[in-house]
């Protein structure tokens, strides 16, 4: 369970860690199965450097037992009842898409700012909205030691706060993804940064409006890492008397 002071920094911060929340065994099951994944999707070998070819390769959602059964850990059911409110986030039925990012001197060329759109306009395309419809949180799921030069993603602490304002006024709809992240990104500029840095099995759980990035993996050890969505039952409650964190903070960025 999160403590008081964890979940006041995810209020403020907009992310909060939970350290060892997926056990050693069942991440190094998921870890094979992934490396049978690339191995098919880009012929990595897992003990052959000279076949990581690409600076990173994009996995689709990996849907094994073992991926449901990390996902799904009490402890984060736990905090997802704490952070979400009980009742208004649905089980993952997997651990969503993989960018695998390889040690490479190639720019990966998918390392700018943004935040994640949450559901799909009319035309297919993504947008956000202020009550965050489809999406409840931003999850990152570490399943390789990811050190500094790792290609840890990056994180602008607070960069939750700012984005409230510039959804204000856009109703149920929201607004494109693309056009949004234009604004989010300047308005988050000069917030300190932090990495999301760790060992196999931590847990990030971030604010749906978080700002972030990746970037270039300079390391040695390929890096595996889950971002899926934990998807809720509704959209956000802002009128409601008693706001969930989630709440909280677009709350405090709107006052702000």
């Amino acid at each position: 369970m999160l403590s008081e002071d964890q979940v006041a920094q995810f209020v403020r911060d907009g992310f909060v860690t939970l350290r060892g929340a997926v056990p050693a065994e069942l991440v190094e099951r998921c870890r094979s199965e992934l490396w049978g994944a690339v191995r098919t999707a880009a012929g990595c070998e897992r003990d052959d450097p000279a076949t990581w070819s690409a600076p990173v390769v994009r996995l689709d959602q990996l849907t094994t037992e073992s991926a449901r059964a990390a996902a799904n850990r009490p402890v984060l059911h736990e905090a997802f009842d704490q952070l979400v409110g009980k009742g208004r986030w649905r089980p993952r039925g997997s651990l969503g898409t993989w960018p695998v990012r390889f040690p490479s001197e190639e720019e990966p060329g998918d390392d700018g700012w943004h935040l994640e759109a949450s559901f799909a306009g009319d035309a297919g395309e993504g947008r956000v909205n202020l009550r965050s419809r489809g999406r409840a949180l931003l999850m990152l799921f570490l399943f390789s030691d990811i050190g500094p030069d790792d290609a840890p993603t990056r994180i602008r602490v607070g960069s939750h706060l700012d984005v409230p304002p510039l959804l204000a006024d856009a109703g149920e709809e929201g607004r494109e993804w693309f056009e949004l992240c234009g604004d989010a990104v300047p308005a988050s500029e000069g917030r300190s940064e932090a990495l999301a840095t760790g060992s196999p099995g931590d847990v990030f759980l971030c604010h749906p409006f978080l700002v972030h990035a990746a970037q270039p993996h300079r390391g040695t050890v390929p890096r595996f890492m889950a971002q899926p969505p934990l998807e809720p039952t509704g959209e956000l409650d802002l009128s409601g008397a008693d706001p969930t964190p989630v709440e909280q903070a677009v709350l405090a960025g709107l006052a702000e």
